[in-house]
């Protein structure tokens, strides 16, 4: 299993070892809210399959997609940084099985441990640079198009 997840895999020897035995496996059905965008951030996972989407609320609107995650993804970061709550809402579009991590005592290993705590920061910070630099992707993707057509 740590082979075939980069999250665990990227920690130092032992330490995805250790991480995973605070875990335990959990389902959620298709339709399920995992998180509440602005609710406290207790909790993460690692989607062992399934999807799940991370939606934005806009006020006046439905809850806008942002993004989906699959196998071997981490659902959630916010658990990592004050205030330690959701940015986004979570939402299984299709059944969901994931190790669930309670993050207090995640947090607590990382910080009696630095060498987890450093490398847990770090790999969820990849994480995170990974989402923006996709988001801005998406984000440019129709503007790069309309510009190509207009230069035409």
């Amino acid at each position: 299993m740590l082979t075939k997840n980069r999250i665990l895999a990227s920690l130092p020897a032992g330490h995805g070892e250790t991480l995973l035995r605070l875990s335990r496996e959990v389902s959620f059905p298709r339709g399920a809210t995992l998180f509440v965008e602005g609710d406290p951030a207790d909790r993460f996972w690692i989607l062992r399959s399934g999807t799940v989407a991370l939606e934005a609320h806009v006020p006046g609107r439905c809850a806008q997609a942002l993004d989906t995650l699959g196998h071997g993804d981490l659902v959630g970061w916010s658990w990592l940084f004050p205030p330690y709550r959701w940015h986004l809402s979570g939402r299984a579009v299709a059944p969901v099985h994931a190790y669930e991590f309670d993050a207090r005592a995640v947090r607590e290993l990382c910080e009696q441990d630095p060498v987890l705590g450093n490398a847990v920061s770090v790999a969820v910070a990849r994480v995170v640079a990974h989402r923006l630099r996709a988001a801005r992707s998406r984000l440019l993707e129709p503007n790069l198009s309309a510009t190509a057509d207009a230069e035409r």
